[in-house]
């Protein structure tokens, strides 16, 4: 089964539970590293996730897993926080980060530079506005690379 059948899977009995519980489904990756392959399940809510919290889900998603088995090799489950710097994979991330500082990283030269750290002003859907220093920058949303949240040190 391929990634995206095995995310409609699992988010189709995940999603009621986390709303109902007060989380929200950031994320959902099934990737093979070295020759294991892994479920992460990233999950948030206000004021961020604990250890504790990240285990009811771990145990609430394996029981459904088990049922449905829609994996058929094996698999290590993790569920997680997607973490302080987490990237910003969809465009709903992106609008959630409005105001904070970020990372972003374009394929192509945006002003003359592809990597940018600063406050992202405002997204529209097509033009990320990130702020660095004093200049700002319309990044089209179709030329990131990478994005991700950032930690001001």
């Amino acid at each position: 089964m391929n990634e995206a059948k095995i995310r409609s899977v699992v988010e189709s009995f995940l999603l009621p539970y986390l709303e109902k519980n007060g989380f929200e489904l950031y994320d959902i990756e099934y990737v093979k590293e070295g020759g294991s392959r892994f479920l992460r399940i990233f999950v948030d809510k206000e004021g961020g996730i604990d250890v504790e919290e990240c285990t009811a889900i771990s145990e609430f998603a394996s029981a459904r897993l088990d049922e449905l088995d829609p994996i058929p090799e094996a698999y290590f489950l993790e569920v997680s926080s997607p973490g302080a710097e987490r990237p910003l994979k969809t465009r709903a991330h992106v609008e959630k980060a409005v105001g904070k500082l970020v990372y972003v990283k374009t394929c192509e030269p945006v002003d003359g530079f592809k990597e940018f750290e600063g406050v992202l002003e405002k997204f529209d859907g097509d033009v990320m506005t990130v702020s660095v220093g004093r200049k700002r920058h319309e990044i089209p949303y179709a030329k990131v690379a990478f994005a991700r949240l950032a930690i001001a040190f």
